[in-house]
């Protein structure tokens, strides 16, 4: 199967929206969003990935442009099982993983059911678990629904810490599209889903047997995430942590440069 940029992969939960970027013949990088965001959160960083990268990146069901069908599974073990069937439809054997915010715990998942398709991974921004959790209360749907302009900057607001960064207004159009399509419901459901993953069982204990190489990579003005929970990670044997200073909960935006630096080096 022969997939473009901006394709919808049809899986059997839904249609899931993929784009690649980068050389098809070059070691495979999948780039996993965080939870209620899209695959543009990562429009800043994969320029800096495509030199020596085929990048993948992926709607999570529920977001962006994929499927948002009621009743579907949303938990992180289902996101990472589609994770693997889109992997699969594309013809990757193996592939890193890069996750951001909850996407992280979604690239633990797939690691975890699939440890010879992940060949390494990096979570950006990626609590190890609850009790590292400094962000507002997530528990379902605003009781407005779908949410304005002044509410979605609300639910970014915390994302970010880098001082004088604005968050693009692409990114708020696109996820104000995919907001304004998600039944509430259905967002509820993506919410949950970290936590109740998290809760069942820290990162760090659901990496340390897996042996996969690990980079952690935290914002030391993270508002959503202790930063210094950053180092639960070491307990991950070989586990490789990296601080960035001045930025917040999305290194990927607020300092790609950087992001990308220690992306490359590790991989």
């Amino acid at each position: 199967m022969t997939i473009t940029d901006g394709e919808l992969l049809p899986l059997k939960d839904g249609d899931l929206h993929v784009r690649q970027d980068g050389p098809r013949d070059a070691p495979a990088l999948l780039l996993i969003h965080g939870t209620a965001a899209t695959a543009r959160t990562w429009d800043a960083l994969t320029p800096l990935l495509t030199g020596s990268h085929r990048v993948i990146r992926i709607d999570l069901l529920g977001h962006g442009r994929s499927a948002k069908p009621a009743g579907a599974g949303y938990t992180v073990p289902d996101h990472a099982r589609r994770a693997a069937e889109a992997l699969d439809l594309l013809g990757v054997e193996r592939a890193a993983v890069a996750g951001h915010s909850s996407g992280g715990t979604v690239a633990t998942a797939l690691a975890e059911q699939r440890p010879g398709l992940v060949s390494a991974l990096a979570l950006v921004g990626t609590g190890p678990g609850m009790d590292a959790f400094t962000g507002p209360e997530t528990g379902g749907a605003p009781a407005t629904w779908p949410p304005g302009d002044e509410l979605i900057r609300a639910l970014l607001n915390s994302g970010f810490s880098r001082p004088g960064f604005r968050v693009p207004e692409e990114l708020l159009d696109d996820l104000r599209d995919s907001l304004r399509d998600t039944p509430a419901a259905v967002f509820a459901a993506v919410m949950r889903a970290p936590r109740d993953y998290l809760e069942e069982r820290s990162l760090p204990d659901r990496l340390t047997p897996l042996g996969t190489p690990l980079l952690v990579i935290f914002g030391t003005d993270d508002r959503r995430w202790r930063p210094s929970s950053a180092g639960d990670y070491r307990a991950v044997p070989g586990a490789r942590i990296e601080l960035i200073p001045g930025v917040g909960h999305t290194p990927i935006m607020e300092d790609p440069v950087r992001t990308a630096e220690l992306l490359l080096s590790f991989l």
